[in-house]
């Protein structure tokens, strides 16, 4: 996770604790009480077109500070991350299709220790992973607390094992972060050099992740690249960057493109439909049905009344506690506009 380099310690107000709560198998079926009865696929919401829609406001995408999402290949289960202040608690929550309806979003079941910082889950393309990023240590390995590294779970029955640390070669004592695997396990990762972030790859020999490699000059093309989400197949990469010339924002989303010979095209911004002046763009995702879409936004919503210009404080206190209101959010839209932008 850009930008967050630093140990995480704080007292946990003792109200809080019912979050922390662990997970070891499926919730009661169907919707707990007061949580809406949603049915069918992508939490029962109504499917985006061309233009970016906020992905199931009230549910996902809240007035808290929400990023990342992660499905299963089967799409009945979904993961993503939810910050309190900034970055002070940062968990990994998840709902699960059970008996034809949506759980309630909770902390997974290897997330929920405030003392560490959990975020950007992946779930591999054959579903019997899932790796994250934690900065909780890892004694065996000699990680000290703070450390962001790559974690993993192995699927085991309905639930996960316990976390473990991916280890070398991927992981270093630089920070590496935002995993995201092809089909044939090859990874893709961030990782920090100094003050610079570079877009990384180990591919899978022999059963073994090999030593990785930092991306060409066509993807790495300024100091700041970082979360890159790969297609299945291996033939697009989508990134976030900063410092380019085409950028329309603090940060913003480029895809390049990869051919048989394992050449890269230029990056490409993905237009002003994704990418704002807003900035906070910097977590991309592709649903395993090649779909949709998904990204983290921080754009406010035109749905407020700005009552002839003017605002109130009522207005101000309406926007901060309600979905895209500033505060970073998930969207999604129809993937097929990635094609379109291939050279």
């Amino acid at each position: 996770m850009r930008g967050i380099l630093r140990p995480i310690t704080f007292l946990f107000p003792a109200a809080l604790l019912f979050l922390a709560g662990g997970f070891n198998g499926p919730s009661s079926a169907g919707a707990a009480e007061g949580f809406p009865i949603l049915k069918g696929e992508y939490l029962g919401q109504q499917l985006p077109g061309t233009e970016p829609e906020l992905f199931a406001p009230g549910i996902i995408s809240t007035g808290m500070f929400t990023r990342d999402i992660a499905m299963t290949p089967d799409g009945r289960e979904i993961y993503f991350t939810a910050v309190l202040g900034r970055y002070r608690i940062t968990q990994i929550l998840f709902t699960r299709w059970i008996g034809g309806t949506w759980t309630e979003p909770e902390i997974a079941p290897f997330s929920g220790n405030p003392d560490y910082m959990d975020a950007e889950p992946f779930v591999t393309p054959d579903g019997r992973r899932l790796l994250f990023l934690s900065t909780r240590p890892d004694s065996a390995g000699g990680v000290p607390e703070g450390d962001q590294e790559i974690w993993v779970v192995d699927r085991s029955g309905e639930g996960w094992s316990e976390p473990y640390n991916l280890g070398a070669p991927v992981n270093t004592r630089n920070a590496e972060f935002f995993p995201s695997v092809t089909n044939d396990g090859t990874i893709y990762f961030t990782r920090s050099e100094g003050r610079n972030s570079y877009i990384f790859r180990s591919r899978m020999v022999d059963g073994k992740l090999s030593e990785p490699v930092k991306l060409p000059s066509q993807v790495n093309s300024t100091g700041i690249q970082y979360n890159a989400f790969i297609s299945p197949d291996e033939s697009y990469l989508i990134f976030a960057s900063a410092g380019r010339e085409d950028c329309l924002g603090g940060d913003d989303y480029y895809v390049c493109f990869k051919d048989s010979g394992d050449s890269w095209t230029e990056p490409i911004n993905l237009g002003a439909r994704v990418n704002t002046t807003d900035g906070s763009e910097h977590s991309p995702y592709v649903s395993p049905d090649g779909k949709f879409f998904f990204f983290m936004s921080a754009r406010i919503g035109d749905k407020f009344d700005q009552g002839n210009g003017k605002l109130t404080r009522d207005m101000m206190l309406k926007m901060h506690n309600e979905p895209a209101g500033g505060l970073p959010g998930i969207y999604w839209m129809e993937a097929s506009f990635i094609e379109g932008l291939k050279p």
